[in-house]
């Protein structure tokens, strides 16, 4: 069987990736050993890396791009690849930003809720 070749993603602005697993799986180990350093218990590490770890499982049980592809179901290997860039960005932001600290004081009442509450004079 003939390996076909993409020459083309379709998207304006979004090449055809040369080594799509690789680089899948590079950034998923980046976004890992980023998420290693929050807290076991914080929402946005357990969360992704849940997903992450599906993934990375796809990748290396699949070696075919288009196989992958149906198996995450998120477009393109070249769009999930974008995705893992942009959650490797997320993941180094929310080491500095500490969601999981406690509020530097208490938050005003019902600020949680949705939809607003309305304050009746």
């Amino acid at each position: 069987m003939s390996q076909v070749t993409k020459l083309t993603t379709g998207l304006t602005g979004l090449v055809v990736s040369k080594n799509p697993h690789h680089t899948l799986g590079i950034l998923y180990n980046k976004i890992m050993r980023t998420l290693q350093n929050m807290p076991e218990g914080a929402a946005y590490r357990k969360h992704t890396e849940s997903v992450i770890k599906e993934r990375t499982a796809i990748l290396k049980s699949t070696t075919d791009v288009a196989s992958i592809e149906k198996k995450i179901g998120c477009g393109q290997i070249e769009e999930v690849i974008m995705q893992a860039e942009n959650e490797l960005i997320l993941a180094r932001k929310m080491m500095a930003w500490k969601p999981w600290e406690p509020l530097m004081k208490e938050a005003p009442p019902n600020q949680w809720s949705w939809p607003p509450v309305q304050s009746r004079s």
